[in-house]
């Protein structure tokens, strides 16, 4: 067994997290682990220390500062226990995104009790690094917090394992506890950069003022989203330091457009036609033609809309997968 499977396993066992759990997660005491930070391990080594020497040279203020220390150390600890225990923890929403983006999850944090949560941090057990900016929850409410994950690979993306953690009040106690909230976030095939135009054919439908791609007629500008291709960027804007547009044609029909395929090149491997695809998807939508797409087994009639969009992109995404790709 490899050691990530054994750490996993070592995990499970320990910290009984199997995998996502139903909402709502709630911290009990037997979910809160507390160990001492490292600033609290040199106070505990200074405690020591002071000990010592006040029995060695019989120091009554000796012992009673000991004493006092330790004692407000010792509270700590119960204190950093509390900022955790009956906190209730559900899934938010995430919304698909394009492979190489971020994805985005929502975590709703809910505090029932009468008494703030101060000094809270929220993080993905693997990827320390990815935590959000440290949070309090007010008595008697709640807080949605952002967990962002990078979005490798098309297909459906799991919320990896999350911690809680807190330091406060004093900084000498870490307590914490790890959960899997049940939610995952649809990645789409990144669109390819440099894609040949759509694939029109002979299928006009006539309609006055229509938008079309096919069409010369220049109809105006909007806000450049990422997904938008080059091709459209209003770059004389651009260079004149000016916000990014995407240009939009009119004209005096409206044109509909297959993405078939079993029409893209032999050449292309199966990421490099889900690429291609993706990218005429997202110009076809952009330029306000109706389009259908055909995959094998699969086909969905020419329409236009942000239902169709999702329902075209979401088929390239899970085309071919039958796994959900390991989250960082």
């Amino acid at each position: 067994m490899t050691r990530a499977g054994i750490r996993s396993r070592l995990q499970r066992w320990l910290f009984r997290v199997g995998g996502p759990e139903p909402a709502p997660i709630r911290l009990g005491q037997r979910r809160i682990f507390v160990l001492p930070t490292g600033f609290g391990l040199a106070l505990g080594l200074t405690l020591l220390v002071m000990l010592l020497a006040s029995i060695n040279y019989a120091l009554s203020l000796g012992f009673g500062l000991t004493f006092l220390i330790g004692s407000v150390a010792w509270i700590s600890i119960h204190h950093a226990f509390r900022n955790l225990v009956d906190l209730a923890i559900s899934p938010g929403r995430s919304e698909a995104v394009f492979c190489g983006s971020p994805a985005h999850f929502s975590i709703l944090l809910h505090n029932a009790s009468l008494r703030p949560r101060l000094g809270l941090e929220l993080f993905p057990t693997r990827s320390p690094t990815l935590r959000a900016p440290p949070f309090s929850l007010l008595p008697e409410s709640t807080s949605t917090q952002e967990i962002i994950i990078p979005a490798t690979a098309r297909g459906w993306l799991r919320l990896p394992r999350l911690s809680l953690e807190t330091r406060h009040p004093l900084g000498l106690i870490r307590a914490w506890s790890l959960f899997q909230p049940d939610l995952r976030c649809l990645v789409y095939p990144a669109p390819e950069a440099d894609a040949p135009p759509l694939p029109f054919g002979d299928d006009t439908r006539p309609g006055p003022g229509a938008h079309g791609h096919g069409q010369d007629d220049f109809a105006g500008l909007r806000h450049h989203q990422p997904a938008d291709s080059p091709r459209h960027v209003a770059w004389k804007s651009v260079a004149r330091g000016g916000p990014w547009r995407t240009k939009q044609f009119a004209g005096a029909g409206s044109q509909s457009v297959w993405l078939d395929w079993q029409g893209l090149p032999t050449n292309l491997g199966l990421d490099a036609r889900l690429s291609r695809l993706a990218r005429w998807v997202v110009d076809a939508d952009a330029s306000g033609v109706d389009y259908g797409l055909r995959l094998p087994g699969t086909e969905f009639p020419p329409a236009r809309g942000a239902a169709h969009r999702h329902a075209c992109l979401s088929a390239l995404a899970l085309f071919g997968a039958s796994d959900e790709q390991p989250a960082p």
